[in-house]
Protein backbone atom coordinates (compact mmCIF):
# COMPACT_ATOMS: atom_id res chain seq x y z
CA UNK A 1 0.00 0.00 0.00
CA UNK A 2 1.26 3.43 -0.87
CA UNK A 3 0.48 6.39 0.86
CA UNK A 4 -0.01 9.90 -0.42
CA UNK A 5 0.24 13.11 1.97
CA UNK A 6 -1.45 16.17 0.30
CA UNK A 7 -0.67 19.11 2.45
CA UNK A 8 1.02 22.64 3.30
CA UNK A 9 5.10 22.59 3.50
CA UNK A 10 6.25 25.84 5.19
CA UNK A 11 9.20 27.53 7.12
CA UNK A 12 8.31 27.13 11.09
CA UNK A 13 9.83 30.30 13.45
CA UNK A 14 9.55 28.84 16.60
CA UNK A 15 9.80 31.51 20.05
CA UNK A 16 9.78 29.52 24.01
CA UNK A 17 8.42 31.49 26.85
CA UNK A 18 7.73 31.03 30.06
CA UNK A 19 4.24 31.68 29.49
CA UNK A 20 1.59 33.38 26.66
CA UNK A 21 1.62 36.81 26.59
CA UNK A 22 -1.67 38.69 27.67
CA UNK A 23 -3.35 40.84 24.56
CA UNK A 24 -1.56 43.75 24.34
CA UNK A 25 1.44 42.43 26.19
CA UNK A 26 5.07 42.22 24.68
CA UNK A 27 7.52 39.40 25.63
CA UNK A 28 11.25 38.27 25.21
CA UNK A 29 11.68 34.66 23.91
CA UNK A 30 14.08 32.56 25.85
CA UNK A 31 15.06 31.05 22.60
CA UNK A 32 13.78 31.14 18.73
CA UNK A 33 14.34 28.97 16.14
CA UNK A 34 13.48 28.19 12.01
CA UNK A 35 13.02 25.20 11.03
CA UNK A 36 10.96 22.83 8.50
CA UNK A 37 7.42 22.21 8.89
CA UNK A 38 3.92 21.96 7.45
CA UNK A 39 1.45 19.80 8.56
CA UNK A 40 1.51 18.09 5.68
CA UNK A 41 4.97 17.76 5.78
CA UNK A 42 5.49 16.76 9.16
CA UNK A 43 2.83 13.88 8.48
CA UNK A 44 4.79 12.94 5.13
CA UNK A 45 7.81 12.54 6.73
CA UNK A 46 6.56 10.67 9.77
CA UNK A 47 5.00 8.15 7.84
CA UNK A 48 7.99 7.73 5.71
CA UNK A 49 10.28 6.68 8.84
CA UNK A 50 7.53 3.92 9.29
CA UNK A 51 8.79 2.47 6.38
CA UNK A 52 5.69 3.26 4.34
CA UNK A 53 6.27 4.12 0.68
CA UNK A 54 5.35 7.79 0.82
CA UNK A 55 4.50 10.36 -1.96
CA UNK A 56 4.41 13.95 -0.89
CA UNK A 57 2.07 16.55 -2.85
CA UNK A 58 2.99 19.90 -1.90
CA UNK A 59 3.03 23.25 -3.10
CA UNK A 60 5.86 25.92 -2.59
CA UNK A 61 6.40 30.21 -3.54
CA UNK A 62 9.10 30.71 -5.90
CA UNK A 63 11.34 32.07 -3.61
CA UNK A 64 14.53 31.59 -1.02
CA UNK A 65 12.41 29.74 1.03
CA UNK A 66 10.67 27.27 -1.14
CA UNK A 67 14.23 26.24 -2.61
CA UNK A 68 15.43 25.76 1.28
CA UNK A 69 11.99 24.01 1.85
CA UNK A 70 12.39 21.72 -1.01
CA UNK A 71 16.05 20.86 -0.43
CA UNK A 72 14.80 19.52 3.21
CA UNK A 73 12.28 17.44 2.07
CA UNK A 74 14.41 15.87 -0.56
CA UNK A 75 16.97 14.71 1.91
CA UNK A 76 13.62 13.15 3.96
CA UNK A 77 11.59 12.12 1.28
CA UNK A 78 12.51 10.03 -1.88
CA UNK A 79 9.42 10.49 -3.66
CA UNK A 80 8.54 14.54 -3.29
CA UNK A 81 5.79 16.08 -6.30
CA UNK A 82 6.07 20.17 -6.02
CA UNK A 83 3.93 22.51 -7.86
CA UNK A 84 5.50 26.16 -7.80
CA UNK A 85 3.90 29.46 -7.29
CA UNK A 86 4.77 33.07 -7.95
CA UNK A 87 3.61 33.58 -4.49
CA UNK A 88 5.31 33.76 -0.99
CA UNK A 89 6.32 30.05 0.52
CA UNK A 90 4.28 29.48 3.54
CA UNK A 91 5.13 30.20 7.04
CA UNK A 92 4.45 29.15 10.58
CA UNK A 93 4.94 31.51 13.66
CA UNK A 94 4.82 29.03 17.04
CA UNK A 95 4.80 29.73 20.04
CA UNK A 96 5.35 27.45 23.06
CA UNK A 97 5.42 27.95 26.66
CA UNK A 98 7.02 26.64 29.76
CA UNK A 99 4.95 23.55 30.23
CA UNK A 100 4.96 22.19 26.13
CA UNK A 101 1.78 23.80 25.59
CA UNK A 102 1.64 26.20 22.04
CA UNK A 103 -0.18 28.27 19.54
CA UNK A 104 0.41 28.51 16.12
CA UNK A 105 -0.09 31.33 13.35
CA UNK A 106 0.64 30.35 10.18
CA UNK A 107 0.42 32.31 6.48
CA UNK A 108 -0.84 30.02 3.78
CA UNK A 109 -0.44 31.83 0.72
CA UNK A 110 0.98 28.72 -1.55
CA UNK A 111 -1.76 26.44 -0.01
CA UNK A 112 -4.63 28.15 -0.62
CA UNK A 113 -3.43 28.37 -4.16
CA UNK A 114 -2.72 24.67 -4.35
CA UNK A 115 -5.26 22.28 -6.25
CA UNK A 116 -3.75 18.88 -6.73
CA UNK A 117 -6.95 17.39 -8.32
CA UNK A 118 -6.53 20.11 -11.08
CA UNK A 119 -2.81 20.82 -11.19
CA UNK A 120 -1.27 17.71 -10.51
CA UNK A 121 -0.89 13.74 -11.44
CA UNK A 122 -1.94 12.81 -8.14
CA UNK A 123 -5.66 11.19 -9.48
CA UNK A 124 -3.59 9.10 -11.95
CA UNK A 125 -1.39 8.54 -9.48
CA UNK A 126 -3.54 6.69 -6.86
CA UNK A 127 -4.61 3.02 -6.77
CA UNK A 128 -6.90 1.07 -5.16
CA UNK A 129 -6.06 0.36 -1.77
CA UNK A 130 -3.77 3.11 -1.50
CA UNK A 131 -3.93 5.42 1.56
CA UNK A 132 -4.64 9.48 1.21
CA UNK A 133 -4.12 12.11 4.34
CA UNK A 134 -5.38 15.52 3.81
CA UNK A 135 -5.32 18.34 6.24
CA UNK A 136 -7.07 21.24 6.66
CA UNK A 137 -4.66 23.72 5.25
CA UNK A 138 -5.72 23.50 1.32
CA UNK A 139 -9.43 24.94 0.78
CA UNK A 140 -12.44 22.99 1.39
CA UNK A 141 -13.35 22.32 -2.52
CA UNK A 142 -9.80 21.37 -3.08
CA UNK A 143 -9.33 18.62 0.21
CA UNK A 144 -13.18 17.40 -1.33
CA UNK A 145 -11.74 16.84 -4.76
CA UNK A 146 -8.72 15.10 -3.67
CA UNK A 147 -10.83 12.77 -1.49
CA UNK A 148 -13.48 12.59 -3.60
CA UNK A 149 -10.95 10.85 -6.45
CA UNK A 150 -9.56 8.56 -3.68
CA UNK A 151 -12.18 6.70 -2.61
CA UNK A 152 -13.70 6.47 -5.39
CA UNK A 153 -10.67 4.99 -6.73
CA UNK A 154 -10.86 2.65 -3.61
CA UNK A 155 -7.86 3.94 -1.73
CA UNK A 156 -8.31 4.62 2.06
CA UNK A 157 -8.99 8.32 2.85
CA UNK A 158 -8.20 9.72 6.30
CA UNK A 159 -8.99 13.64 6.83
CA UNK A 160 -6.84 15.12 10.00
CA UNK A 161 -9.42 18.20 10.20
CA UNK A 162 -6.45 21.03 11.06
CA UNK A 163 -6.81 23.96 11.03
CA UNK A 164 -10.54 24.56 10.61
CA UNK A 165 -12.54 26.64 8.32
CA UNK A 166 -15.76 27.02 9.61
CA UNK A 167 -16.84 28.69 6.28
CA UNK A 168 -15.63 25.87 4.19
CA UNK A 169 -15.52 22.86 5.84
CA UNK A 170 -14.86 19.92 4.11
CA UNK A 171 -17.32 16.79 3.61
CA UNK A 172 -16.85 14.54 6.18
CA UNK A 173 -18.50 12.03 4.69
CA UNK A 174 -15.61 11.67 2.46
CA UNK A 175 -13.16 10.56 5.20
CA UNK A 176 -13.12 7.01 5.92
CA UNK A 177 -10.94 7.99 9.12
CA UNK A 178 -11.68 11.49 10.41
CA UNK A 179 -8.46 12.59 13.27
CA UNK A 180 -9.09 15.82 15.44
CA UNK A 181 -8.14 17.08 18.73
CA UNK A 182 -10.04 17.84 21.66
CA UNK A 183 -9.97 21.40 20.64
CA UNK A 184 -11.49 21.03 17.54
CA UNK A 185 -13.90 18.43 18.37
CA UNK A 186 -15.25 20.87 20.29
CA UNK A 187 -15.24 23.81 17.75
CA UNK A 188 -16.99 20.96 15.01
CA UNK A 189 -19.97 20.09 17.38
CA UNK A 190 -20.49 22.03 20.28
CA UNK A 191 -19.87 19.30 22.41
CA UNK A 192 -17.68 19.99 25.21
CA UNK A 193 -17.76 15.58 26.13
CA UNK A 194 -15.79 14.09 23.95
CA UNK A 195 -17.60 10.84 23.78
CA UNK A 196 -20.86 12.95 22.57
CA UNK A 197 -18.44 15.05 20.18
CA UNK A 198 -17.53 11.42 18.34
CA UNK A 199 -21.03 10.75 17.88
CA UNK A 200 -21.76 14.06 16.15
CA UNK A 201 -18.94 13.88 14.07
CA UNK A 202 -20.24 10.27 12.99
CA UNK A 203 -23.66 11.50 12.36
CA UNK A 204 -21.60 14.26 9.70
CA UNK A 205 -20.81 11.28 7.77
CA UNK A 206 -17.28 10.39 9.12
CA UNK A 207 -16.25 6.62 9.00
CA UNK A 208 -14.29 6.38 11.98
CA UNK A 209 -13.60 9.59 14.09
CA UNK A 210 -10.42 9.72 16.35
CA UNK A 211 -10.13 12.61 18.89
CA UNK A 212 -6.77 13.13 20.10
CA UNK A 213 -7.17 13.87 24.30
CA UNK A 214 -3.15 15.40 24.29
CA UNK A 215 -1.13 13.41 27.43
CA UNK A 216 -4.69 11.03 27.60
CA UNK A 217 -4.81 9.19 24.87
CA UNK A 218 -7.56 9.25 22.11
CA UNK A 219 -11.04 7.99 22.26
CA UNK A 220 -12.04 5.98 18.88
CA UNK A 221 -15.37 5.12 17.43
CA UNK A 222 -15.99 2.92 14.23
CA UNK A 223 -19.14 2.88 12.28
CA UNK A 224 -19.31 -0.98 14.39
CA UNK A 225 -18.88 0.37 17.53
CA UNK A 226 -21.71 1.14 19.99
CA UNK A 227 -19.80 3.74 21.95
CA UNK A 228 -16.39 5.34 22.01
CA UNK A 229 -13.22 3.37 23.16
CA UNK A 230 -10.33 5.64 24.83
CA UNK A 231 -6.89 4.42 24.06
CA UNK A 232 -3.87 5.52 26.65
CA UNK A 233 -1.28 7.21 25.72
CA UNK A 234 2.42 6.44 27.11
CA UNK A 235 3.31 8.75 30.53
CA UNK A 236 6.12 11.01 29.75
CA UNK A 237 7.24 14.25 30.47
CA UNK A 238 6.13 16.68 28.37
CA UNK A 239 8.28 19.57 26.68
CA UNK A 240 6.70 20.96 23.29
CA UNK A 241 3.37 19.37 21.86
CA UNK A 242 3.36 21.15 18.84
CA UNK A 243 4.61 18.30 16.55
CA UNK A 244 2.52 15.54 18.22
CA UNK A 245 -0.58 16.01 16.40
CA UNK A 246 1.26 15.15 12.80
CA UNK A 247 3.42 12.31 14.08
CA UNK A 248 0.15 10.52 15.10
CA UNK A 249 -1.37 11.28 11.56
CA UNK A 250 1.57 10.33 9.94
CA UNK A 251 2.03 7.21 12.43
CA UNK A 252 -1.78 6.29 11.87
CA UNK A 253 -1.33 5.92 7.82
CA UNK A 254 2.30 4.32 7.73
CA UNK A 255 0.55 1.85 10.56
CA UNK A 256 -2.78 0.75 8.27
CA UNK A 257 0.18 0.97 4.96
CA UNK A 258 1.85 -1.74 7.34
CA UNK A 259 -1.86 -3.44 7.32
CA UNK A 260 -2.17 -2.36 11.18
CA UNK A 261 -5.63 -2.91 12.35
CA UNK A 262 -7.25 0.63 13.78
CA UNK A 263 -6.64 -0.15 17.17
CA UNK A 264 -2.92 -1.58 16.52
CA UNK A 265 -2.37 1.97 14.25
CA UNK A 266 -3.50 4.14 16.85
CA UNK A 267 -1.60 2.20 19.72
CA UNK A 268 1.54 3.05 17.12
CA UNK A 269 0.50 6.38 16.91
CA UNK A 270 0.20 7.40 20.45
CA UNK A 271 3.54 5.85 21.07
CA UNK A 272 5.47 7.81 18.55
CA UNK A 273 3.47 10.69 19.08
CA UNK A 274 4.51 10.39 23.03
CA UNK A 275 8.34 10.41 22.33
CA UNK A 276 7.91 13.71 19.84
CA UNK A 277 6.20 15.88 23.09
CA UNK A 278 9.62 14.90 25.00
CA UNK A 279 11.09 16.83 22.23
CA UNK A 280 11.79 20.27 20.79
CA UNK A 281 10.33 21.50 17.61
CA UNK A 282 7.97 20.17 15.64
CA UNK A 283 9.71 17.77 12.56
CA UNK A 284 12.68 17.63 13.99
CA UNK A 285 10.96 16.13 17.09
CA UNK A 286 9.54 13.28 15.27
CA UNK A 287 11.09 9.89 16.14
CA UNK A 288 13.64 8.14 13.77
CA UNK A 289 13.22 5.50 11.08
CA UNK A 290 15.04 2.81 13.79
CA UNK A 291 12.81 4.34 17.28
CA UNK A 292 9.67 3.65 14.98
CA UNK A 293 11.09 0.59 14.00
CA UNK A 294 10.68 -0.66 17.63
CA UNK A 295 7.83 0.87 18.42
CA UNK A 296 6.37 -1.16 15.14
CA UNK A 297 7.88 -4.23 16.63
CA UNK A 298 6.65 -3.55 20.18
CA UNK A 299 3.25 -3.19 18.44
CA UNK A 300 3.07 -6.17 16.56
CA UNK A 301 4.23 -7.74 19.71
CA UNK A 302 1.41 -6.62 21.71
Amino acid sequence: MHVHVVGNACVDTMFRVGRFPAAGETLNASSYADGLGGKGANQAVAAARTGAAVTFWTALGKDRAGAWIRASLDRELFDLEVSEFDLPSDRSTIVIEAGGENFIVSGVACSEAFDPIAQTALARRIAFGDILVCQGNLRGTAINACLRTAQEIGARTVLNASPIDAAALPDFGLAQVLVVNQSEAKALTGQGDMAAAADALAAKGAGTVVITLGAEGCLVLGPDQGSPLRLPAPRVEALDTSGAGDVFCGCLAGGFARGMSVTSALKFALAAAAIAVTRPGTLISCPSASEMAALIYETELS
